[in-house]
């Protein structure tokens, strides 16, 4: 026994073995990542380089798999919902958003027209925080500073939105099965409206600073390349099938919630500095997305009706016997959940 237990231990302290590759002249094998275990959103990647030109990529996946799923067939419907919010701590409320739909679908619940509307303020306002993260991160990568801080701080305001609704600044359990944990804060509206006419300028502002900046422009705009088939063979979604110029948004071609009631468009990537699909495009169509979220908060906050922010559900949440699958259009792209009822209150 203790030998294997030994032998364990040996397998285990043995490094992963590296894919076999065939280099080249002048080829060179890169090993990208990880980084430490309490680095957020951490990645693995063998990339064969030719000088600043990345020949291959293969990802070595699985640094942050929790057992999500396994976790949530132990958990009464209703619980799973803080689960959700890890999958995505980023845009938390676009996650629970996905996940109660779906449990909604099974149980064939009507929602009140109210708590529609506030997830769809929710969702959006998340939409922003997420995408001035991934803006900001990535002139800070290129070595631009300033628009890093401009991003974030921004960001501070919506996440202080958000924590006066929920209570939480990333991890929010607010939608809940059948409605929200709570109605909106006196007051909230019109503080709401007052950041968006604080913010609409300052996309102006960072347009001036990063986005037709010429060297920001020379270090993206023929870089990265992704072009639309190959996008769509991949089977990327959101804003990096979108920076390909494939106008897909979950939000207009799959509608859920209430969003047929809202007047926006879908921002595609131009190719306006070089091939489409570039990591300018990417980058570009965040910054439109922002400005069309934007668009769809002003008129939900504007015509936000009164009324319950709760269904009438049952004390425990059984859904009958069935399965579905709801996908919704998340920041980071399309989020599906698919659930299996046995009757129970537990997901099969």
């Amino acid at each position: 026994m203790e030998k294997e237990r030994e032998q364990i231990r040996v397998e285990l302290q043995r490094p992963p073995r590296s894919p076999r590759f065939v280099l080249q002249e002048g080829e060179m094998l890169l090993n990208m990542g990880p980084q430490h275990p309490s680095t957020h959103g951490v990645l693995h990647l063998f990339l064969v380089t030719d000088g600043e030109i990345v020949r291959r990529a293969i990802p070595d996946i699985g640094y942050l798999h929790r057992c999500f799923e396994k976790h949530a067939e132990s958990l009464t419907y209703e619980k799973v919902v803080p689960y959700t919010d890890r999958i995505d701590y980023l845009a938390s409320m676009n996650q629970n958003f996905g996940y109660v739909l779906a449990v909604e679908k099974l149980m064939g619940l009507e929602i009140p027209e109210r708590v529609e509307y506030i997830r769809i303020i929710m969702a959006e306002l998340n939409r922003i925080a997420s995408h001035l993260v991934a803006i900001g991160t990535y002139g800070l990568d290129i070595g631009a500073f300033t628009p890093f801080l401009w991003a974030f701080r921004d960001r501070e305001r919506i996440l202080d939105l958000l924590e006066w609704v929920s209570g939480g600044r990333l991890l929010y359990n607010y939608i809940w099965v059948g409605g929200v944990a709570r109605d909106l804060p006196p007051g909230f509206v019109e503080k709401a409206l007052e950041f968006l006419d604080y913010f609409e300028p300052k996309i102006q502002d960072l347009n001036n600073l990063l986005s037709f900046n010429k060297i920001f422009i020379e270090r993206t705009a023929r870089v990265g390349i992704l072009p639309p088939e190959k996008a769509i063979n991949c089977g990327a979604t959101g804003p990096v099938l979108r920076g390909s110029g494939i106008q897909w948004d979950l939000r207009k071609d799959d509608p859920y919630s209430l969003y047929p009631r809202f007047d926006f468009r879908v921002p595609v990537g131009t190719g306006e500095h070089g091939p489409i699909g570039s990591a300018w495009d990417r980058y570009m169509v965040r910054v439109w997305e922002m400005e069309e979220s934007v668009k769809i908060l002003r008129q939900a906050l504007t015509s936000l009706p009164p009324g319950d922010v709760k269904a009438a559900i049952p004390r425990r949440v059984r859904p009958p016997k069935g399965e579905v699958y709801v996908r919704t259009e998340s920041p980071r792209g399309e989020l599906g959940f698919y659930l299996i009822s046995d009757g129970s209150d537990t997901p099969y």
